[in-house]
């Protein structure tokens, strides 16, 4: 409970303390990184968010904040709600495809809407992602059979991309690195509250008003948060136009990735990998994504994904770390109710509390892992133990069987916090500082497409081994065998810890750049004076 505060305090600590100063990247970071090479982009704010008054970064930084928590309440809220919205719309067939509606249309769009960030700057797509959400949950509200609400969740999965594409990327702009770990501390502490909120609230909601209000209740937060957005967050001009898009690599991108996501997601769903329905989309989406990596190697000026990028040590480090965090994350979230009532035989409800001790180390530590990565001399270490501490959790629950004390894997989930919570905000702010900043949206929405993915793929890959132990049996846990249960959860859990150790093995090799501000040099900041656009005031 005193968690909060302290984060409060911190964030308002590091604002009046950063002044006004934003510290460019190293020498040695631009030197590594392939990204900061060439003209810088015209359509970046570059170091003018330092410039912002600390009241009113204060407030640009609570208006990302709630925007974050309105996505991530959102999909836990509707999943609480699902069973009634399924009872009242005759639907149950089409039951999971509201999620990969969701999940797939913020997958597709988050890589895209950062590089636009990039391009026009952030604002500009903060509040068409606002606007968005709010009219597409008025009318996933007002949907009238399952088909509309798929279709109409899609939508708000769209915008809710948009909005994660670049609610990170406003942090960069308007913090210097010294204080960007602590902020992302404290915003992936609000993603872990909003994990701990969102079920009760949506369970509150939908028994006392209606399921439709679970997304009517997000109209008048937005409209808040479009007021805080446009009043506090910097515009930027851009001299880029539509033109300077590139519409191909757009196109082949989303063309890759849909049939990809939803062939993932499907086998995730209890079908074969080896069925058409999984595999068409699969191949399909394989043989996109080759064609756009020649896309985009070859002409595009302004690439949607610059894969150079991947060349630069930090960045494609982070990308793994983002990865295999999130899928311990899902695995955990996934599975470990099944491991409370299949083989523990504790009820329903009684294995939802017990999942609330991974949440709130979700929540707890992000901020004070923001302070430290900023601290410690050799932070790759801090990963590695991250990943360790991950892994360690992970194996305790192959030991868990029926005669074990239900407090145990209450154990291990803290230990799988432990890691994630290092793990998040680390990724993100390591990839913000090796590109440089006419690039930050780029990478930093590819560490969070990386994660968003991580979720269906660890569902599926887990989903085959489950299905391949219990011998496909249909019917859910209570139609396996207790024993049988228990030694594919063993085996499961096993293959995930043996996953998650590529993230460790990641960090190993992990190049270390400054995170904290470097001294400032003779002219040193003068080579770049072209990295400043023209700017309005903000707002």
């Amino acid at each position: 409970m005193e968690a909060e505060p302290l984060q409060c305090s911190q964030l308002s600590r590091s604002i009046r303390e950063e002044g006004h100063n934003v510290v460019p990247m190293s020498d040695e970071t631009q030197q590594s990184s392939p990204a900061s090479a060439g003209a810088p982009g015209p359509g970046m704010p570059g170091p003018g968010g330092s410039e912002l008054p600390p009241n009113k970064r204060l407030m640009a930084t609570a208006a990302v904040i709630l925007a974050l928590a309105l996505t991530s309440i959102d999909v836990s809220v509707v999943s609480t709600a699902m069973p009634h919205i399924v009872g009242d719309l005759k639907g149950l067939g089409l039951y999971a495809w509201v999620g990969v509606s969701y999940g797939v249309g913020a997958a597709v769009v988050v890589p895209i809407g950062g590089k636009l960030g990039d391009m026009f700057g952030r604002k500009p797509f903060l509040l068409a992602g606002l606007l968005g959400f709010l009219a597409s949950s008025w009318i996933c509200g007002a949907s009238q059979n399952m088909t509309q609400l798929i279709v109409f969740r899609g939508l708000q999965g769209l915008f809710g991309g948009l909005l994660m594409a670049n609610i990170f990327t406003v942090v960069a702009d308007i913090y210097p690195p010294a204080s960007r770990a602590q902020i992302m501390g404290v915003l992936f502490s609000v993603a872990g509250l909003s994990m701990v909120v969102g079920p009760p609230l949506g369970g509150l909601i939908t028994d006392h008003i209606g399921w439709r209000w679970i997304f009517y209740v997000n109209v008048p937060l937005v409209a808040l948060t479009v007021v805080a957005v446009i009043a506090a967050v910097p515009y930027v001009r851009s001299h880029l136009s539509w033109r300077d898009i590139d519409f191909p690599g757009v196109v082949v991108l989303i063309t890759a990735l849909v049939p990809l996501l939803i062939g993932i997601s499907l086998a995730g769903d209890g079908h074969a990998w080896g069925s058409a329905e999984v595999l068409a989309p699969v191949i399909v989406g394989a043989v996109m994504l080759i064609v756009f990596y020649l896309v985009e190697s070859r002409r595009a000026a302004n690439p949607v994904v610059p894969v150079e990028l991947f060349k630069v040590n930090q960045f494609s480090v982070m990308t793994v770390v983002a990865f295999f965090s999130a899928f311990a994350m899902m695995s955990v979230l996934f599975y470990v109710p099944l491991l409370y009532q299949g083989v523990l035989g504790v009820s329903a409800g009684f294995s939802g509390s017990l999942v609330i001790p991974l949440t709130l180390a979700l929540m707890v530590v992000p901020p004070i892992a923001g302070k430290v990565l900023t601290k410690v001399p050799r932070y790759r270490f801090v990963g590695t133990f991250a990943f360790a501490s991950m892994i360690g959790g992970l194996l305790l629950l192959t030991t868990v069987d029926p005669h074990t004390n239900h407090f145990w894997p209450v154990f291990s989930m803290v230990l799988v916090g432990l890691g994630i919570g290092i793990a998040f905000p680390m990724a993100t702010t390591v990839a913000q500082s090796s590109v440089s900043m006419q690039q930050i949206g780029a990478a930093t929405s590819q560490v969070q497409f990386w994660r968003m993915v991580a979720g269906p793929v660890s569902i599926a890959v887990l989903g085959t081994i489950m299905s391949g132990t219990t011998g496909g049996a249909k019917g859910g846990a209570s139609a396996v065998s207790q024993d049988a249960l228990t030694h594919s959860l063993h085996q499961l859990f096993g293959v995930c810890a043996a996953l998650v150790a590529i993230g460790l093995l990641a960090t190993l090799v992990l190049k270390e750049i400054p995170l904290r501000p470097m001294p400032k040099m003779g002219g040193g900041r003068k080579k770049k004076p072209a990295a400043e656009p023209a700017r309005s005031a903000a707002g």
